[in-house]
């Protein structure tokens, strides 16, 4: 059972980190989904897509639930039926849950060089021009991005757009960590983030401060 990490990065918060190695089959097994999932999984055309579905089940039992203690909101956004706080993640053979007493976000992303033809979109690309190599620009836009990503999952409102209202802190990568702040609609908050990275993949997971 490839339970890639578990993290505690404070108390109240695990993350748990899978790497997608079995099958669908394997997977399935002894897992039974809700009606709405059995649905969504049905739909699913890839099948690393339909594998890391399930193995996010696992990492739910992991943290000691079912799938029928999770439901979706009208804008797509993951909940359990306790007070806890969940967020989901996958980026090809890797999934991630986030479970916390507070809002958190978590993304996983591959580090490719795709990024640096869509990072004026989401981001200031001349911010990154000083450092040494285009290996460590992708890897910093990657974490960029991740935090924006996570971001976003926690702030969850229409219109909120990564390139104008989500701003990250630059950072060093050995820091393991940075700040973000969201300005909309007439509003500002604050988020602190801290990332990993790990086999070509970079995590980050975010905790809101305000």
């Amino acid at each position: 059972m490839p339970l890639f990490k578990t993290i505690t990065p404070r108390k109240g918060t695990k993350v748990f980190i899978w790497k997608v190695e079995e099958s669908f089959e394997w997977l399935s097994d002894g897992i039974k989904l809700t009606d709405h999932c059995n649905s969504r999984v049905a739909g699913m055309k890839s099948e690393i897509h339909r594998r890391g579905f399930m193995s996010i089940r696992h990492l739910m039992a992991e943290a000691g639930y079912v799938d029928q203690d999770l439901w979706y909101d009208e804008l797509g956004k993951p909940h359990l039926n306790d007070e806890k706080f969940i967020s989901i993640t996958h980026s090809f053979n890797f999934t991630a849950i986030i479970v916390s007493d507070q809002p958190v976000g978590i993304d996983i992303e591959k580090q490719r060089d795709k990024i640096l033809k869509i990072a004026n979109k989401f981001t200031p690309l001349k911010e990154y021009h000083t450092l040494a190599n285009e290996e460590a620009i992708i890897r910093k836009l990657t974490i960029v991005w991740g935090s924006k990503e996570s971001i976003y999952k926690v702030h969850a409102q229409p219109g909120l757009a990564f390139l104008q209202h989500i701003y990250i802190k630059d950072f060093d990568f050995e820091d393991a960590n940075t700040s973000g702040t969201v300005t909309f609609e007439g509003e500002k908050t604050e988020y602190e983030l801290e990332f990993l990275e790990f086999e070509g993949f970079t995590c980050v997971y975010t905790f809101l401060l305000n």
